[in-house]
């Protein structure tokens, strides 16, 4: 009997290693996809800053703009600042990821106090103001606070619209950007759950809009990976939306994109095609990327194009009226960094994208390959000036021109 015991025992050992190997934690979200020649990689995202830099220490002086303008800090204290929305009285209220925070900041006298408006939700990223409410959408959460502006102090318990709205759960590019059309309608995107794979493909990689009520879902384009920022031509009303494409296929590919979408329902690719470029990893679907609407324009490989705005101003000069402002945060899946900036999207009369100009640098340091500062969103204010949110170092700079 005890032979028989030391057998099992034995056996069991021999299986335990095994088991031990199959229940190994699986890898994050980010190595997904990750070739095999690769498993040694140093490659990993850059995990942002979760405390406060103090205003001395924001790289405000390595920051470059054109001749003629001026960029100075306007707001520091709010960690992980990411998206912003301004309420009809001025307010900037800014999102964020990690921090699972949500701000607003106010401006009297030429200073500006940043308060904590909402905590512990998880990545409200996706901001958006209508009738004087905030809508806050946090994942699958969506929240709306109420006349938000006369209550900044103490802004009480929000509308709980989750349940109407019905937004997929999964964590994995599930943060959002959100606004109102000029229809009235809720905007937002819904990234794709994973780095590259098959999925369904009429509730990940699109960009929805509800009623505000969260009723009448539509979907108004397919085959965006992960669009973080969209905007509306001023004159065209026309949707455009900046996309991040998928890491682990090269330094140089694919190219992160920007997609004019003109009819509702307009397929765009993913994950079949990014950047006109067929991926080798998928291998059903069409084998040619002509069957679907192609990019507008290239934003450079891995840069994480993010937070983009129509400028609607008057105080910037007519060649920058209408054109199109994009923050991209800059890469970590490329060994050579890129990105960690703003570029000007600038396009012709009939809308085509004519060129890709930098406009806000120097949160690149190429020569030691490092970043100072992570550019997320633009807001173009009523004044005409452009704010720019800094994830890394908590901060909100402001762009003006002239005196």
């Amino acid at each position: 009997m005890k032979t028989r015991l030391l057998a099992l025992g034995l056996g069991a050992a021999m299986v335990l290693p095994g088991l031990a190997l199959a229940q190994q934690a699986p890898a994050p979200a980010w190595a997904q996809g990750r070739p095999d020649a690769m498993s040694s990689s140093n490659l990993a995202p850059h995990p942002p800053k979760m405390t406060t830099t103090p205003a001395e220490q924001v790289p405000v002086s390595a920051l470059r703009v054109p001749q003629g303008f001026k960029v100075e800090l306007w707001a520091s204290g709010a960690p992980g600042a990411r998206m912003m929305a301004e309420g009809p009285n001025g307010t900037v209220f800014v999102g964020s990821r990690t921090i699972g925070r949500v701000y607003a900041i106010t401006e009297q006298g030429g200073q500006r106090q940043v308060r904590t408006l909402a905590q512990q939700l998880n990545q409200p990223n996706g901001l958006a103001v209508r009738d004087g409410n905030l809508y806050v959408i946090a994942i699958n959460r969506v929240l709306r606070y109420d006349g938000i502006e006369g209550k900044l102090d103490n802004p009480g318990q929000p509308v709980d619209l989750t349940e109407a709205f019905g937004l997929p759960r999964e964590e994995h590019h599930g943060w959002k950007f959100a606004n109102f059309g000029p229809d009235g309608r809720l905007y937002m995107n819904v990234g794709v759950p994973c780095n590259i794979c098959e999925f369904n493909r009429d509730t990940h990689a699109v960009i929805i809009s509800f009623n505000p009520d969260g009723s009448d879902r539509r979907l108004e384009a397919k085959g965006i990976r992960n669009s973080v920022g969209f905007d509306w031509h001023p004159t065209t009303r026309e949707l455009w939306a900046t996309n991040n494409g998928r890491d682990w296929a090269g330094n140089e590919t694919p190219q992160d994109t920007l997609h004019r979408i003109r009819r509702s329902g307009e397929d765009h690719g993913f994950p079949y095609c990014a950047a006109n470029w067929r991926d080798p990893a998928i291998t059903t679907g069409p084998a040619a990327c002509s069957e679907f609407v192609a990019p507008a324009a290239m934003l450079g490989p891995h840069t994480a194009a993010l937070g983009m705005r129509f400028y609607t101003g008057n105080a910037f000069p007519a060649e920058y009226r209408n054109q199109m402002f994009i923050a991209r945060r800059g890469s970590w899946n490329r060994d050579q960094k890129s990105g960690y900036d703003v570029v000007v999207a600038k396009t012709d009369g009939q809308g085509n994208v004519t060129s890709v100009e930098p406009f806000l640098t120097g949160l690149l340091d190429e020569a030691n390959n490092r970043f100072l500062g992570r550019p997320v969103d633009v807001l173009v204010r009523r004044d005409g000036s452009l704010l720019v949110s800094d994830e890394q170092n908590g901060a909100i700079y402001r762009i003006t021109h002239g005196n």
